[in-house]
């Protein structure tokens, strides 16, 4: 008869190439890039322009959907400086420069590039969300293709990794990243939903790739899938809860609540600020109706976040009173005495669900400021001063306990340690030391 430890060498060695021949498939299913072979594969993009009138124009709205302008610069040179917990990043150059930008791409090239993540020079990094883009359909690349081959071509080198950490540095390790997250399928149609909730979800998930922002990762930089659209950390800024959440998501928000945010950067209760702001400017503006609708009808029908509400805070009555004067004298020319806000400029504080729960963002707008989008509709961007010169860790955390804590508010204790943290990864200044008096 067969020995225990034979039979356990044959056990794992089985084992093993059952692992390896999984592995072997799911790399091929990663690394796949058939989908592509719908694109020309001859010439390149510097010896291409399109007179394609109708493609050129249906391809800018496919630019503003996926929002390249904002990480790329309006001249689509890049240089954007994308902040990672694995190093920094600079946008590429996708001019049709031969040199230094994509001018040497083919259609089947930039179809690869966009959406199975494979550039220039090698891999590319899931900052680029071509794991979204991925389900952008061919039709909507072709007429990607035909506008970029009219944008000018712009001599800009850029060294888009050199700001990473070893090993991140290295492209090739994101083969391996792709193994664990990269879903390289495109947008499925699922028949039993309206065509509107349809084309809504291909929009979340695929070009204006909200989940990308709006989803948290894991230590690898993976989107947690039980976390979809439930919130997520951009390192100094935070993408809210968009779930049907009542407490922390847009569960109050009717669908023209979420057209107006998407269209103007305000909706009466939020504005945009940070990267979103950046998001509505350049992209989210442009949407037509019809999309914004699909975009609100999708949101409406995910599964809501189980987050709780937010439990408050009760504040030493004397550090309360100090905050409460600190906010009357700073804050309450523009957001008002009672926390009313100025309709479609300044939020309102009172009431307002979205400032109750993480509070990266009103610590960032304390520290260093804020703008609203300059959109068509909003033609005027408030902004908020800086006051990181003005107030001390300790007074910033005081007087956001309290906005967080009225006029029917309940948010939990912000620390001056989470100032101070968010203080230095900001580069924002210190308090201005008072002279001495003499």
């Amino acid at each position: 008869m067969m020995s225990k430890k034979k039979k356990i060498g044959y056990a794992v060695a089985v084992l093993a190439v059952l692992a390896g021949i999984g592995a072997s498939g799911r790399l091929w299913m990663v690394m796949d890039s058939s989908r592509s072979a719908v694109a020309d594969d001859k010439v390149k993009l510097a010896d291409f322009h399109s007179d394609d009138r109708a493609a050129i124009k249906r391809g800018e709205y496919v630019m503003r959907l996926a929002d390249c302008a904002a990480c790329h610069q309006t001249d689509f040179s890049g240089g954007y400086k994308i902040d990672t917990p694995f190093g920094a990043l600079l946008t590429s150059n996708i001019t049709p420069d031969k040199q230094t930008g994509i001018g040497n791409m083919t259609e089947r090239d930039f179809f690869n590039a966009v959406r199975q993540g494979r550039g220039n020079h090698g891999f590319l990094y899931p900052a680029m969300p071509y794991t979204a883009y991925s389900k952008i359909s061919d039709d909507e690349m072709h007429d990607l293709w035909a506008w970029i081959s009219t944008q000018p071509a712009v001599s800009r080198e850029i060294d888009e990794n050199a700001g990473m950490n070893f090993p991140y540095n290295i492209r090739l390790a994101m083969a391996g990243w792709n193994m664990l997250f990269f879903d390289n399928r495109g947008f499925e149609i699922d028949s039993a939903r309206s065509e509107q909730w349809n084309r809504g979800k291909y929009l979340v998930d695929g070009p204006a790739h909200c989940s990308v922002c709006h989803t948290a990762r894991n230590l690898l930089g993976g989107e947690v899938s039980d976390g979809y659209l439930q919130g997520g950390s951009l390192g100094d800024w935070y993408a809210p809860d968009i779930t049907p959440n009542p407490h922390a998501g847009i569960g109050k928000w009717r669908d023209e609540n979420v057209a107006d945010y998407l269209r103007s950067g305000s909706n009466g209760e939020s504005v945009a600020a940070g990267p979103m702001a950046e998001a509505v400017e350049h992209s989210t503006q442009y949407f037509t109706d019809d999309d914004l609708q699909a975009i609100a009808t999708y949101l409406r029908g995910v599964p809501a976040s189980k987050t709780a509400p937010a439990q408050g805070y009760a504040q030493d009555p004397q550090r309360q009173q100090r905050a409460a004067l600190s906010y009357e004298v700073n804050c309450s020319a523009c957001h008002g005495l009672q926390g009313e806000g100025i309709k479609g400029m300044v939020p309102a504080f009172a009431g307002n669900n979205a400032m109750q729960h993480d509070p990266t963002n009103m610590i960032h707008a304390m520290l260093r400021g804020a703008r609203a989008p300059h959109t068509e509709q909003r033609q005027t961007a408030a902004g908020m001063p800086a006051f990181d010169w003005k107030m001390d860790d300790q007074q910033i955390a005081e007087v956001l306990n309290y906005v967080r804590n009225s006029w029917g508010n309940q948010g939990q204790q912000v620390t001056a340690q989470q100032v101070t943290t968010l203080r230095e990864h900001t580069g924002a200044g210190d308090k201005l030391k008072t002279p001495d008096a003499r």
